[in-house]
């Protein structure tokens, strides 16, 4: 399946590149709350009870702060998924624009903008394949900046440590890993963070290098909506 370049006016990006940064800043607070709960948990100490999760189907009645830790956590959960949203529907727009300055179609067919983040070992290089497309479009000839590959480094090692962004047991398992070694929790955290912080870096810079392109360019500089 492949995009063929059609006529159309550039969409302005100004609004989605503000949701953006505004969701992943959200994200690392949330993350930064995980992690400072988490250690919060380690510093307390197990409680003389034993774990949460005692086998067996057997749960103890939680304490104060592991109660908090599963209200973090679930807050966390529910902003990252505000930030992929957010993220994607700027992602879209910026290609849709790179596509039109370009005159040619993307390398990455639609339907990856969405699969390259799940879809198996393809995730490990699709979404940045996309971006850095998406800049040579923008800004040709120009160096990709640094934030894209360190944005990408650190979600990769969030994604892939076992510990973060991708880790599928229970709030519970968490609260057990926290009480029994922290440092991998907490390293995973610093990870999503620090790929927050360079995705709003990211984001700013290709939305810088399309409203320069656009607005020299004798194309699509009179476009009136593009322009804001």
């Amino acid at each position: 399946m492949n995009d063929l370049p059609s006529p159309r006016s550039l969409r302005p990006v100004r609004g989605a590149a503000r949701c953006a940064v505004a969701a992943l800043v959200l994200a690392g607070a949330a993350w930064a709350a995980v992690a400072l709960w988490q250690l919060r948990l380690a510093l307390s100490g197990m409680p003389a009870s034993g774990l949460p999760d005692q086998g067996g189907g057997r749960h103890r009645t939680l304490t104060a702060l592991e109660n908090a830790f599963h209200l973090v956590s679930a807050l966390a959960g529910a902003t990252t998924v505000l930030c992929a949203l957010a993220f994607l529907a700027w992602l879209w727009r910026v290609r849709d624009n790179a596509r039109a300055l370009s005159g040619e179609p993307p390398r990455y067919a639609g339907p990856w903008v969405y699969a390259g983040w799940i879809v198996p070992v393809a995730n490990l290089w699709v979404p940045r394949g996309i971006i850095v497309d998406i800049h040579r479009a923008s800004a040709p000839g120009e160096r990709l900046p640094r934030a894209v590959n360190w944005w990408w480094g650190l979600w990769l090692a969030g994604m892939l440590s076992g510990t973060g962004l991708m880790y599928t047991g229970s709030t519970d398992d968490v609260i057990a890993r926290a009480y029994q070694g922290v440092p991998p929790l907490l390293a995973a955290d610093t990870a999503v963070i620090g790929a927050a912080v360079a995705g709003i870096f990211v984001v700013r810079a290709l939305t810088a290098a399309q409203q320069q392109r656009i607005g020299s360019s004798p194309r699509f500089g009179t476009a009136g909506p593009a322009a804001g």
